[in-house]
């Protein structure tokens, strides 16, 4: 087992009803209060009515910043964090989910200083200061309700990449499995999708930590199990609250404490580009690149594979085990083809020079430009 050092500030108010708590948190933040939050279903859900009773009930100053896109950019931060400077921010609150909470969060470290957002992102100045940030989830996903990290991506330099410092974690965060009532069904599936693959760079990271994975595998084997009735019952708030659950946990450090890193997150860089080219839906693009990059590495970490299949679905083989994972994306119709999303094999050369410029590529399995040409060979 690797070194490794557990620290998770965030404070989390799960359950039915728990916005009723937000005015109380905010002022002891402070007054003025920046709301982050994205195209607008906030508003068309309720979730928007009810932080702002919140905040009308506290005495609370609002400014607002709407129009976080769903692979949110660097020039939305830079906007929202010039909008906080300018009204005295005390602080954020991020209602939303992954794209929102992510920007929130670069948002927080570049008010005080101030920053520029992809300064921060490429590790070109370390943040000495931040803004307290308040997320108010709405999707089952990404986890970044509970971690210090965030995804943004420049159009400028053809980048989607991913940074994090512990000023970034949420101070506190609200999951009420009731928000996520109203999540499309393609969007409810890209979460589930998600925080798989979440599990799955943990259990890729190199060291042996028995116990961490037994929990990135029972996470993974929950969200499976709950997820044909969730995408049945979309209002069921039990399978609501299993599925939110296994979200955070799936990336707040549980599946991966005793490896190195926080995981390989390879195959995150691989979806990063497709994202980043066609638009699509980070989950749609990690059940893409998931079983391609299963198949790459099936000859150089067979046990490891086969170990995973042998606990998550009773197979001996990495063969079946990666027909099983793809079995499962096409059951809740996530892609598991480029073709799936309707991305012709002629954008091959085009994925793969962008994988090559940008040196996609894992913390523990190393991808060569070689495996890039293979890997997306594979995703047709």
């Amino acid at each position: 087992m690797e070194n490794f050092t557990v620290f998770n500030p965030t404070q989390v108010f799960f359950g039915k009803n728990v916005i009723n708590n937000l005015g109380k948190i905010v002022q002891q933040s402070g007054r003025n209060v920046l709301l982050i939050y994205g195209k607008g279903s906030v508003k068309k859900n309720g979730i928007y009515n009810d932080i702002i009773n919140q905040l009308n009930q506290c005495g609370a100053k609002v400014t607002e910043y709407a129009g976080i896109r769903p692979n949110p950019i660097t020039k939305d931060v830079n906007k929202a964090a010039l909008l906080g400077r300018q009204n005295n921010i005390d602080v954020i609150i991020a209602a939303g989910g992954g794209s929102v909470i992510d920007s929130a969060k670069v948002v927080s470290v570049c008010i005080c200083e101030p920053l520029d957002a992809w300064d921060v992102m490429k590790a070109k100045v370390k943040p000495r200061t931040s803004v307290p940030v308040i997320a108010v989830l709405t999707i089952a996903a990404t986890g970044t309700e509970m971690n210090p990290y965030s995804v943004l991506q420049n159009p400028a330099t053809k980048e989607k990449i991913g940074f994090g410092c512990s000023l970034m974690y949420p101070k506190y965060s609200f999951l009420d499995p009731q928000y996520t009532f109203s999540v499309p069904a393609d969007y409810t599936a890209y979460g589930i999708t998600d925080l798989i693959a979440h599990s799955l760079e943990a259990y890729f990271s190199f060291g042996k930590a028995d116990l961490s994975d037994r929990f990135a595998e029972s996470i993974i084997k929950e969200a499976m199990e709950i997820a044909p009735f969730v995408l049945k019952e979309p209002e069921n708030y039990a399978y609501r609250s299993r599925m939110m659950w296994a979200a955070t946990c799936a990336l707040n450090g549980t599946a991966s404490y005793g490896r190195s890193a926080s995981g390989d997150w390879g195959v995150h860089d691989i979806g990063h580009t497709l994202s980043f080219l066609y638009d699509m839906p980070h989950g749609a693009t990690l059940s893409i690149a998931y079983p391609a990059w299963l198949k790459l590495q099936k000859e150089r970490i067979p046990e490891r594979i086969r170990h995973l299949g042998k606990q998550i679905f009773g197979v001996n083989s990495a063969d079946e085990t990666i027909q099983k994972f793809e079995d499962f994306f096409r059951s809740i119709h996530s892609p598991v083809k480029l073709s799936d999303a309707g991305i012709g094999t002629d954008k091959k050369e085009e994925i793969v020079s962008l994988m090559n410029k940008n040196k996609a590529t894992g913390f523990n399995h190393k991808l060569t430009n070689e495996d890039h040409q293979k890997i997306v060979e594979l995703m047709y």
